[in-house]
C-alpha cells in the first residue's frame, strides 16, 4: 500500500499530470477571458506544459505567471493580428454560407474560407509555442512561426487534427473543457518540439539550458 501512494509510482505520476492539466486549463481559461489576452495566456500555457508537464521543471503557477508576464506585449500584439484575420474569415464564411442558401455561385468559396480558418488556427498555435520557446520581436514571431508551419505541412496537419479533435470533444462533452486545453497543448508540444530542435540556433540551445538551470 505504501508503494501505491509513492509520488514516483506511475499511477500517482499520471494523476499528478492530470491534476496539473486541470489547473493549467483553468488558468488558461481565466487569463483568456478578455479575448485580447488569449495570445499571452496560450504562450504561458505552452511554456508551462513544456517545462512542468513534459520535463518536470519548476512550479505550475510560477512558470505560467512568469511566461504570461514576460511575453505579454509581444504575444498579445501577434495574437491580435491573427485574431483580426480569424474574425475577417468568420465574417466571410457567414456571408458565403448565406450565398450557398440563396444559390449564389460565390458560395462555392465557402470551403476555401474554411481551409483558411484552419490555417489561421494552426498558425495561432505555432505563434504561442514559438513565443514561449524563442526570443524575438513581433515581426520575427509572425514570420518564423508562419515559416515553420508551412515548412512542415504534415506536422501542421497533425496540429490541425489535434485542434479539431479537442474542439469536437469539448462540443460533445463540455465538462472536459477543464482538462483538454492543457492536454491538447501537451499533444501539440510533442508534434512541434522536434521541429523546434531541428531549427534551433546555438544561442537558442544555450537559452534553453539556462532556463532549465533556473527551473531546478
Amino acid at each position: 500500500m505504501r508503494g501505491l501512494f509513492d509520488i514516483n509510482n506511475p499511477v500517482m505520476r499520471f494523476l499528478t499530470k492530470l491534476f496539473d492539466c486541470l489547473v493549467l486549463s483553468v488558468l488558461w481559461i481565466v487569463f483568456s477571458l478578455p479575448i485580447v489576452t488569449m495570445g499571452a495566456s496560450s504562450t504561458a500555457l505552452y511554456a508551462t506544459v513544456y517545462h512542468r508537464i513534459r520535463r518536470d521543471e519548476g512550479y505550475l503557477w510560477q512558470t505560467f505567471w512568469k511566461s504570461f508576464r514576460e511575453n505579454f506585449k509581444r504575444s498579445t500584439l501577434s495574437w491580435l493580428a491573427v485574431l483580426a484575420m480569424i474574425l475577417f474569415l468568420i465574417y466571410d464564411a457567414a456571408a458565403l454560407r448565406a450565398m450557398i442558401r440563396s444559390g449564389h455561385p460565390m458560395g462555392r468559396l465557402y470551403g476555401v474560407i474554411l481551409v483558411l480558418l484552419g490555417v489561421a488556427g494552426v498558425w495561432a498555435m505555432y505563434l504561442a509555442a514559438y513565443s514561449a520557446r524563442f526570443q524575438g520581436g513581433v515581426k520575427d514571431m509572425i514570420r518564423f512561426s508562419f515559416y515553420l508551419m508551412m515548412a512542415h505541412p504534415v506536422k501542421s496537419i497533425a496540429v490541425l487534427l489535434t485542434l479539431l479533435g479537442v474542439g469536437f470533444i469539448i462540443l460533445m462533452m463540455p465538462g472536459l473543457a477543464l482538462f483538454l486545453p492543457a492536454a491538447g497543448f501537451w499533444v501539440f508540444s510533442a508534434i512541434v518540439e522536434p521541429i523546434f530542435l531541428q531549427h534551433m540556433r546555438p544561442e537558442d540551445v544555450e537559452r534553453t539550458s539556462r532556463e532549465k538551470e533556473e527551473m531546478t
